[in-house]
């Protein structure tokens, strides 16, 4: 089988590896370590694979990992780390946001390019920011008022 260099940048890291035309960026990232994106549906449909390529989500399930040539991914261990949490993620965890935690990478990553997007989205457009994203377990409340606790703060 022909594997394919791809080299691209992680969190801000150069990342070199081969793959076969047909693995998924999904398939790729947790190869290489990033297990933080989620393996949800396969489909696209759950968004719990949700990564930021070049400024902008997509779903890792549906992207090939030849794809991620020469491009700059985000995955949600690039927003902060355990000492210096990014803004969401603080106010995703005082706010009750996160329950299972499932589907938490994946609307982080979603609520951040919204608000790189549209700094003061109200919450119908927070709402539609982050439609690609299924969580069965906040009813999405709560992840709504972090991502305005966020908005505010970041003025």
């Amino acid at each position: 089988m022909r594997l394919y260099p791809i080299q691209c940048k992680v969190n801000g890291e150069k990342v070199q590896a081969e793959f076969p035309a047909h693995v998924t960026l999904l398939d790729a990232l947790r190869e290489l370590g990033f297990l933080e994106v989620k393996n949800g549906c396969e489909k696209g449909d759950c968004g719990s694979c949700t990564v930021i390529m070049d400024g902008r989500t997509v779903n890792a399930c549906r992207v090939l990992a030849v794809q991620a040539e020469g491009r700059e991914i985000t995955t949600v261990r690039g927003l902060g780390t355990e000492d210096d949490l990014h803004p969401l993620q603080r106010n995703f965890v005082e706010k009750g946001a996160v329950q299972c935690g499932f589907c938490t990478p994946g609307m982080l990553l979603s609520a951040k390019a919204l608000l790189d997007e549209n700094p003061h989205p109200g919450r119908e457009e927070i709402n539609e920011g982050i439609s690609g994203n299924l969580c069965r377990c906040t009813g999405y409340t709560r992840i709504a008022e972090a991502i305005e606790a966020t908005a505010k703060e970041m003025e």
